[in-house]
């Protein structure tokens, strides 16, 4: 591009009488002109138009090798003796099919002529450009030149004015030129040629037509019409479907015979027959066809059926038996719905209507009776349906099970067991265990030391002390405990001696006294003057619920008390023990149980209880506290 506008720059300098603009446009025509007739001389001389085979920057090499590529069909057109013309059958641009039509007609002169004083390879650039010499610019036609002389733009036909489009078209301009369309479609069986005309369409060539394999087709204007192949003969008419079918003259023509005869159509023709008597309906003409006497229809055929018939003046009637009635437009005997007509009067339960009469049913439970009519109840139970027990009831049963069974929700009939032990109660039932059995159940004990009471559900502790079956020595006291027993044996610390025992069934006792020996200082000085030792025996209680008191003390000594608890087990707060008004005599206290104690379990609880007198203590008290805690809670 540089060395174009060098070249320019030189021819505009020779040129100064001629506008800045329209000299470099008519350089770059001249310019692109050469760089044409490179490529021209090369598709001559070579006969190819490769892009190595041009000098110069890629905007040049292309210029010359597309005049080159025109200038070769130009070339071949000539030597295939086709014509120069090659617009039919190719679609070139300007420039180029001036080229082509250069290369063919001229094909051995050299250079690159001018065509209608146009330069070669300008359009390519400039397609609306044109330079007529002298540094003056032109347009081609369909444009016009711009203000500053060298542009050229396209002129709107359309608005100027300048198109020779007729009424019912429309004018589109388009680049360079413009053209008419119609405004109106042609409408059906009619196409828009390209000269903008409307065509008749020939649906019979086309094949678009409708007609059948009996038609032929025949175009017309617009349209087309369907002819049949074969034609009918006279007293006929071929239908859609091409078959020939009878004219009924009597029908088509208006008084095809002459007056007092009447018209009577036959196949493919008509005939004319003279009027004669017309008699009515259940009447016939005589035999000399000159009046009419009734027809017995009841002589003529069954038309009553097992009915009985009468006959009547052009007419009959049929006298019905029981249950019909006679119908006199259809002259037929109906048979009567004697359930519809007496609802409810005629059958105790269900009426069924049969031919000539009616039936009666009764509902489920029920049986006819000996009338008919009415209804009895049927006694289902005597067919056994229950499993068990049954009972009848008006129109259907009951059934029922005995003690320890429930009726079946499936299907109300079947007894099923109850498992007592499986009811929500069923834990309380029995005081151990539960067995459930056909129709009831049975409990049971824990195998040692209990035995199952009189009722059948509590179970009872076996007292073994009393029993004699304990294994305790003669040295060992026997505690009867809840299911089992334990064999004691309590002694006195040394400088104590036994008071006194006492064992009964549910509790035991022992006392021992502070028993000194003579000038024993330290024993004379040790506060403790009694030890009790006392045993319990208690169940695991099932349903704990709050505090259950256990053991009361009670002192009736006039003296200030102090109290000390000492408990095997306080660290889980199984026991605790609260004095009732220990500040008055006589003083009480109990020991309550806090917490579930689940068993079996031993627990040792040492009260310690201490007498003040005047701020000193005086002496002091101990009771210890044996508690056997059975696995049960009966």
């Amino acid at each position: 591009m540089h060395t174009l506008k060098s070249f320019c720059s030189v021819l505009a300098n020779s040129l100064l009488f001629i506008s800045r603009i329209a000299q470099e446009q008519c350089c770059a025509a001249v310019v692109l002109d050469k760089l044409c007739d490179n490529g021209i001389k090369l598709g001559r001389s070579q006969g190819a138009c490769e892009r190595p085979l041009f000098e110069g920057e890629p905007w040049e090499t292309e210029i010359s090798k597309m005049c080159c590529d025109c200038c070769m069909l130009g070339l071949m057109a000539a030597s295939r003796g086709s014509g120069c013309e090659l617009q039919g059958s190719l679609s070139l641009g300007r420039q180029c099919d001036h080229t082509a039509k250069a290369c063919c007609g001229k094909n051995t002169e050299e250079g690159t002529p001018n065509v209608e004083g146009k330069i070669i390879g300008i359009s390519f650039y400039f397609e609306s450009f044109l330079c007529v010499g002298n540094g003056t610019c032109t347009c081609f036609d369909g444009y016009q030149l711009q203000k500053d002389g060298v542009h050229c733009e396209d002129v709107n036909e359309c608005l100027k004015g300048s198109h020779n489009c007729i009424f019912g078209q429309i004018c589109i301009n388009t680049e360079g030129s413009f053209r008419c369309q119609r405004e109106i479609s042609c409408g059906t069986g009619y196409e828009l040629r390209d000269n903008n005309s409307c065509q008749d369409i020939d649906e019979c060539t086309l094949g678009t037509h409708n007609c059948g394999t009996d038609f032929l087709c025949s175009n017309t204007a617009g349209s087309f019409r369907c002819h049949p192949k074969e034609r009918c003969t006279d007293g006929f008419i071929q239908d859609a479907a091409g078959s020939c079918i009878d004219i009924n003259e009597c029908l088509a023509h208006s008084n095809p015979c002459l007056p007092g005869h009447v018209c009577i159509n036959t196949i493919g023709s008509y005939s004319c027959r003279r009027n004669t008597v017309t008699c009515g309906r259940g009447y016939h003409l005589t035999e000399d066809g000159t009046r009419c006497e009734d027809i017995d229809e009841c002589r003529t055929g069954n038309v009553c059926g097992d009915h009985g018939c009468v006959n009547l003046l052009g007419s009959f009637r049929c006298e019905c038996r029981a249950g019909f009635i006679f119908n006199s437009i259809t002259k037929h005997c109906e048979d009567i719905n004697e359930c519809r007509y007496y609802p409810g009067r005629l059958c105790g339960h269900k009426c069924e209507n049969t031919e000539g009469s009616y039936h009666c049913s009764c509902s489920t439970g029920f049986k006819l009776s000996h009338d008919g009519r009415n209804c009895d109840d049927v006694n289902e139970c005597e067919a056994n349906p229950c499993s068990q027990e049954c009972a009848n009831v008006y129109g259907s049963y009951q059934c029922y099970c005995r003690r320890g069974y429930q009726l079946s929700d499936i299907d109300g009939i079947t007894c099923e067991d109850i498992d007592e032990c499986a009811l929500p109660a069923g834990g309380h039932v029995c005081s151990y265990r539960c067995f459930n059995v056909p129709g009831s159940f049975y409990c049971t004990c824990p195998p040692t030391g209990y035995t199952l009471s009189p009722n059948g559900r509590t179970c009872q502790d076996i007292d073994e002390c009393a029993a004699g079956s304990h294994t305790c020595s003669v040295s060992e006291s026997c505690f009867n405990t809840q299911g089992g027993h334990r064999c004691l044996s309590f002694q006195c610390p040394p400088n104590f001696r036994q008071a006194c025992q006492e064992m009964r069934r549910d509790t035991s006792s022992m006392r021992c006294l502070k028993s000194c020996q003579p000038n024993d200082v330290g024993c004379a000085l040790d506060p403790v003057h009694l030890i009790t030792h006392t045993v319990l025996s208690l169940p695991t209680f099932r349903d704990f619920s709050g505090p259950e008191e256990i053991v009361f003390l009670r002192t009736s000594i006039h003296y200030d008390i102090q109290y000390h608890a000492l408990i095997f087990c306080v660290l889980i707060l199984y026991l605790c023990i609260y004095w009732i008004n220990p500040n008055l005599s006589p003083s009480s206290g109990v020991v309550q149980q806090v917490k579930p104690i689940v068993g079996p379990k031993d627990i040792k609880l040492e009260v310690a209880m201490n007498y003040v007198k005047s701020g000193n203590i005086s002496h002091r008290n101990v009771v210890i506290i044996h508690i056997f805690i059975s696995e049960f809670w009966f």
